[in-house]
């Protein structure tokens, strides 16, 4: 978004969500499928909690209708995060420090999704990815991408409220600094190297080195954000199948094979 009052290219482009932008200064979102209400109604349950804890601007969501379900909440300004710039890097480093370090339980009695069930939710869909992506992986792949299935479908890590989703159009920025971090519909406790799975491994040299210092992980944590970022695209073929759209599968497809042979190579 490159001004209040404009809506740029990526405003509604949420796989999960509607989103309108009213008067230039409200976004309003509703689901694009039932399913998807529940995660709707936990994130405006969870962020006046999570809100003040974080040192960037997050949505804080309040229903205003019910059918359709429909959250408002002030629009975050900024454009997408082109992951560049060291001081963007600092900037995220520092958050995710801040929204990993916050109490997990308390999370979970302000209604983030818990590790068990969240656990469980991703591992049908590995599953999935198990039956309807791995066959369609070439032949010289398929053996890491067996591999990288099954070091996924193992709880690591200790839990961690995560944002769930952190890709660049959720990182929203204005030149070097980084004005918010937006669609929290994704955030739940689990395995916090998934919040580094992009922000580490699919941005600049100079943003991963300046996340990483301000972040200050373990070294097991931040290797583990490169299976994530490995099983990204399995999520694009899935959503190309759900959708009917042969484009999306094609283009998760390419991802998934690209970030493979790096990996093995």
């Amino acid at each position: 978004m490159t001004s209040p009052d404009t809506e740029s290219d990526d405003f509604d482009n949420g796989w999960d969500a509607r989103a309108t932008l009213v008067h230039g200064r409200w976004v309003d979102r509703s689901p694009r499928r039932p399913e998807v209400e529940p995660a709707m109604l936990r994130e405006a349950a969870l962020m006046p909690w999570l809100a003040p804890q974080l040192p960037l601007t997050v949505p804080v969501p309040r229903v205003i209708a019910d059918d359709p379900l429909t959250v408002r909440h002030d629009l975050v300004v900024g454009e997408a995060c082109p992951g560049t710039s060291a001081a963007q890097g600092a900037a995220v480093g520092t958050f995710l420090r801040a929204l990993h370090g916050v109490d997990a339980d308390e999370a979970v009695h302000h209604a983030a999704q818990p590790a068990d069930e969240a656990f469980a939710f991703h591992q049908e869909v590995r599953d999935r990815m198990n039956v309807d992506v791995l066959p369609r992986v070439r032949a010289g792949l398929q053996a890491p991408a067996t591999a990288l299935l099954e070091r996924m479908s193992r709880p690591r890590g200790v839990p961690r409220l995560v944002h769930g989703d952190l890709g660049p159009v959720h990182i929203r920025v204005r030149g070097d600094d980084v004005g918010g971090v937006i669609d929290w519909m994704d955030a739940h406790v689990g395995d916090p190297a998934l919040d580094l799975a992009w922000t580490v491994y699919g941005t600049s040299p100079a943003f991963s080195e300046a996340l990483r210092t301000a972040y200050d992980g373990d070294v097991d944590t931040l290797a583990r954000g490169r299976d994530w970022h490995l099983l990204g695209p399995w999520h694009e073929v899935l959503y190309g199948l759900d959708i009917d759209e042969p484009d999306f599968v094609v283009s998760g497809l390419t991802g998934l094979e690209q970030r493979l042979a790096t990996a093995v190579d």
